[in-house]
């Protein structure tokens, strides 16, 4: 848990310039901690997984206890996740495409951190979709590889 809590707070004191800057930015804008790289494979499948309806490969990039903060609600577990919100963000992923803006990730340990801005487009349950989001992943690396310990989306409307 102490390490949990130290990444969100190195994650949140991520550089400032990261969430003051333009919306749009250059595609290839990234700052990588090389170390991070495997991790960052990890968030890019579970969104591969999210967008082609995978379930079983969605929960399997998730610990047991996966904390997923989103539109102001929290899931506690990746129970709690597959039974609430997993059906619907797979329907929204496969109906939307993500170009990310901006990225940056860093490992700390057994701790890494993926900071994702992006913008997401089309049509969703018959209406369209345009939305700048911002993205945390923290990930937790167990036995198996990286595993995804904690998410939060946000996003809204461009100016």
């Amino acid at each position: 848990m102490k390490r949990l809590i130290l990444a969100a707070v190195i994650a949140a004191s991520a550089p400032a310039a990261m969430a003051h800057e333009p919306a749009v930015a250059p595609a290839s804008a990234q700052v990588v901690d090389k170390a991070a790289i495997p991790a960052i494979a990890v968030v890019d499948a579970f969104h591969d997984a999210l967008g082609s309806g995978e379930r079983d490969a969605v929960l399997a990039l998730l610990t047991e206890d996966v904390m997923v903060l989103e539109e102001g609600g929290a899931e506690r577990s990746r129970e709690e996740y597959a039974g609430h919100h997993l059906p619907a963000d797979m329907a929204y992923a496969a109906a939307t495409e993500t170009e990310i803006i901006r990225r940056a990730a860093s490992v700390a340990g057994d701790i890494a951190w993926v900071l994702t801005e992006g913008r997401t487009s089309g049509t969703f349950n018959g209406r369209p979709v345009d939305r700048l989001t911002a993205e945390t992943m923290i990930l937790h690396r167990q036995a198996g590889g990286w595993r995804i310990r904690h998410i939060h989306w946000s996003s809204r409307a461009p100016t």
